[in-house]
């Protein structure tokens, strides 16, 4: 037992994975004399789900991290997103709709694996002047408004301690130790939705030979690598996602709206989720001789949750400790970059002897405004509709646009203080989260009007569509406007049947057996 009175750090953060790592790394470089504790629980990382970064993230990894050379090393680069649809014609792989880039890229973004990537952020942190417990379990954190924190921590070994510090950073991932301690958790109950994934070996190559002589249409019509893209299979309710990992595994793992779907039933979660992705013909296919690793399946319920206060005077909250929205689009490490930038600045200044109590209201405005624009605008109610291949082409075409013009674009003008400030939460920002919000709650009542009509998901076969990677010059408010005028005839095509109808609830909803027959193997709506 350790009964020494502690000196004071200034700040202790509590996980040492890339949400505490990156904090300490920015408050570093911001101020080198900082005194910087990590508390780690574990001995090394395991592996973990967020393995896709896109442009914000990389970015952020790349140039504000400065791991580019690593990311290059250790990590796969990636080639953008494809989806991928069925319905009741499709049969094989070459029938099922595709929609992905013609070429590759033209922005970098990384397959990572998070084991890794955190060892080497932590590693960084280290070299960069933080000191380390590892592995410690954090058994209290006594939170004192304006004074010293208290965070008490032991070990297997039967070592324990007590340390002091000015600031507290909670970096515990979903166990949002904070927020969970002190009633800050708010679940997302308009958005229940559950994930099971694990990691896959034998997984097919979506580039092999084998593939493309079986298919030779389908294998030539586009000149971009299939393999390395965060690849979407996509279902009424559902997605799922195939990223590859240096080395050979392919994380693999389900997305589900729990009122319109649910896994299959099954006593092992390997099978249960093999047997919900084998509805799908590409699954089917690219699975035909793949395995799951047993040990390294995982099943979680309710992902979606966000935490009333995210700063006080004395602690920040940043990462998954921070809230939880939805793994579709790879936003993790976006909010990584952007909770663990605007905690770094926030200390700083607060050390350097602004006012604390107008920086903390600040931050929770911005941070609470984002969250609640971010989800309305990009995620209420899209599994309605993401697997209609007509319906997600033009969310995507919306969506990847207006990412790029108002968020892709800011850390190429501004730098790293770009992340100073989350989507939505800065100035000018409430009419385009509105507009959003708009145009992605029209989708979801035609993709409901649809299933009700037995039309939805109509072009679901034979369709592709090769986009051009999309880049910061003047063709994006060009391609963005064609994005429009395809929604405005959409919307006078068919949206109007649902102009003056009120929307009906998920629960509510009228299930068309035509369309609902290749879900049944989920069980039926709720």
């Amino acid at each position: 037992m350790n009964d020494t009175v502690p000196k004071p750090w200034d700040v202790v953060i509590i996980g040492g994975a890339l949400s505490g790592a990156a904090t300490a790394c920015l408050l570093l470089r911001r101020n080198p004399a900082l005194r910087v504790l990590i508390l780690e629980r574990t001995p090394h990382f395991k592996r973990r789900v967020g393995e896709s970064t896109v442009e914000v993230s990389a970015y952020f990894l790349g140039r504000v991290l400065d791991l580019t050379g690593h990311l290059h090393e250790k990590h796969l680069v990636k080639q953008g997103l494809r989806f991928w649809f069925k319905n009741e014609r499709t049969s094989a792989l070459d029938e099922c709709s595709e929609i992905g880039p013609g070429y590759n890229v033209r922005l970098p973004g990384y397959q990572v694996d998070r084991a890794v990537l955190d060892e080497e952020v932590l590693e960084n942190a280290v070299t960069a002047g933080a000191s380390l417990l590892r592995p410690v379990k954090v058994l209290s954190v006594e939170l004192v408004s304006g004074g010293n924190q208290s965070v008490s921590w032991g070990n297997s070994s039967g070592e324990s301690g007590t340390e002091l510090a000015r600031w507290v950073v909670d970096a515990s991932g979903v166990v949002a130790l904070l927020a969970r301690k002190n009633q800050w958790i708010v679940p997302n109950s308009e958005h229940p939705i559950a994930s099971v994934w694990s990691r896959w070996s034998g997984v097919k190559n979506w580039d092999s030979r084998e593939l493309a002589d079986r298919f030779p249409a389908w294998a030539n019509r586009t000149k971009a690598l299939r393999f390395t893209a965060t690849n979407h299979l996509v279902g009424r309710g559902w997605w799922a996602w195939f990223i590859p990992l240096k080395g050979g595994d392919v994380s693999i793992g389900v997305v589900f709206d729990q009122r319109l779907v649910e896994l299959p039933a099954g006593e092992r979660l390997g099978a249960r989720l093999y047997a919900m992705l084998s509805q799908h013909p590409v699954a089917c296919e690219l699975l035909s001789e793949a395995l799951w690793h047993d040990g390294d399946v995982h099943f979680r319920r309710n992902l979606a949750y966000s935490s009333s206060t995210f700063a006080g005077d004395g602690f920040a909250l940043v990462g998954d400790a921070a809230a939880f929205m939805d793994p579709f689009y790879s936003p993790g490490i976006d909010w990584i970059s952007y909770t663990t930038s605007a905690a770094a600045a926030l200390i700083d200044k607060a050390c350097c002897g602004q006012p604390v109590g107008r920086l903390v209201a600040e931050h929770n405005r911005l941070f609470t405004q984002a969250y609640n624009r971010w989800f309305r605008a990009i995620y209420k109610d899209k599994y309605l509709y993401m697997g209609d291949y007509e319906l997600m082409l033009l969310a995507f075409r919306l969506d990847l646009g207006l990412y790029y013009w108002g968020v892709v674009s800011q850390p190429f003008k501004m730098g790293a203080a770009a992340f100073e400030i989350p989507p939505f939460a800065g100035p000018y920002t409430a009419l385009p989260a509105w507009l959003i919000a708009f145009y992605n709650r029209r989708l979801s009542a035609i993709g409901r009007d649809r299933f009700q009509r037995g039309t939805w998901g109509w072009r679901n076969d034979g369709a592709y569509f090769a986009f051009r990677s999309y880049e910061l010059n003047a063709r994006l408010p060009v391609r963005l406007l064609l994005a429009v005028l395809a929604y405005f005839r959409l919307e006078l095509s068919e949206g109007w049947r649902t102009w003056f109808k009120s929307a009906a609830s998920l629960e509510e909803q009228p299930i068309h057996p035509t369309r609902l027959r290749p879900e049944l193997a989920n069980g039926p709506s709720v």
